[in-house]
């Protein structure tokens, strides 16, 4: 685990002397393995580009993001790929950035500014719509459903939301769907989860259908919830494909996790910031509207996982290590 407040990674030089850095990599944490991969696949494809590159993690602490930053500018960075620590307070990063000709990319979070450079996420709105599909057709297009959505300020988080509500919208409007609780939770709290899971049993008599996450942490909160009322058949979806759950899907005690997968959004954030440094336009396939003005965004391939897909899909491309999911040992063994 990286703990210090900079990792520098530096390209050197014919002569022998480092180069200063060209890209910043700014992110909210490295206390968890999901940043670390975003690290360490970041920092591979830089150096295969020929990039040098800065790391950093505030950890979670606004204050130290924005002195960040400051270093990373004075430091000669052209272009930061920042996870905003506080989606909705680091526009000054960005003004920050332009008055001393740099550039910003957000990554993962976005940055709700509309002088945003551009913005690589996943397909946020695509795993809300993967999830709703996926229940409709466990629960045959009817039934009682719980949403549990992260916090409402935080711009992947309502993609997801959204993607529940365009694709269940139908269902609901002809009475087949009835939404018994729909939450949003700060910091995507598995414990507050489990809190709202259980208020709708209570308020449901026990009779809930499916239930869909927007992380991983979340789907764990319903699981746990789930089991420990008895409650048996209800649909739980989450996502990120934590090992943890990749586990409980093997076990059967969760239906589906949605991957969004690392490395090719670290790749992508790589190529991007490769292009700003080199004067050319990103090609945007879409924009987001941030702030009312339309930013460019890459929104990453987003895929579900079940126990079927999980040797190709997680333990093939290197997302888990076989070792980590044990629960899916006699899958992983009929694949080979």
């Amino acid at each position: 685990m990286i703990r210090s407040v900079f990792t520098l990674v530096v390209l050197v030089m014919a002569c022998g002397a480092p180069e200063p850095p060209q890209v910043a990599f700014l992110l909210s944490t490295l206390h968890d393995e999901r940043h670390q991969k975003d690290l360490k696949f970041f920092e591979e494809h830089a150096r295969e580009l020929g990039v040098a590159t800065l790391a950093a993690s505030a950890d979670g602490d606004v204050t130290r993001q924005l002195a960040q930053v400051d270093d990373a500018l004075a430091r000669g960075a052209k272009v930061l790929v920042i996870e905003p620590t506080d989606a909705a307070t680091a526009a000054p990063f960005v003004r920050l950035a332009h008055e001393r000709n740099a550039r910003v990319v957000a990554f993962d979070r976005a940055i709700v500014s509309g002088e945003l450079d551009y913005y690589v996420s996943h397909d946020s709105y695509r795993v809300g719509v993967l999830q709703a599909q996926a229940a409709l057709e466990a629960t045959h297009h009817r039934g009682n459903f719980v949403l549990l959505s992260g916090p409402a300020d935080h711009p992947a988080a309502s993609e997801i939301t959204r993607g529940y509500r365009d694709t269940l919208a139908p269902y609901i409007a002809r009475g087949d769907v009835a939404i018994v609780l729909e939450q949003h939770h700060a910091a995507s709290s598995a414990d507050a989860a489990q809190r709202t899971v259980e208020e709708a049993l209570a308020k449901s008599d026990g009779k809930l259908d499916a239930i869909l996450a927007s992380t991983s942490g979340m789907a764990r909160g319903a699981v746990e919830a789930v089991a420990t009322a008895g409650v048996p058949h209800v649909f739980i979806a989450g996502a990120d494909a934590d090992a943890t759950n990749v586990n409980y899907v093997c076990q059967g005690k969760q239906t589906i996790e949605v991957l969004k997968d690392i490395e090719p959004l670290a790749r992508t954030a790589v190529d991007v910031a490769k292009q700003l440094l080199d004067g050319s336009s990103p090609r945007a396939p879409a924009t987001i509207a941030l702030a009312g003005k339309p930013v460019p965004v890459a929104a990453v391939r987003v895929e579900i996982v079940t126990p079927d897909n999980v040797k190709p899909l997680l333990v093939d491309s290197g997302f888990l290590a076989a070792s980590e999911i044990p629960a899916c040992a006699k899958k992983l063994a009929q694949a080979r």
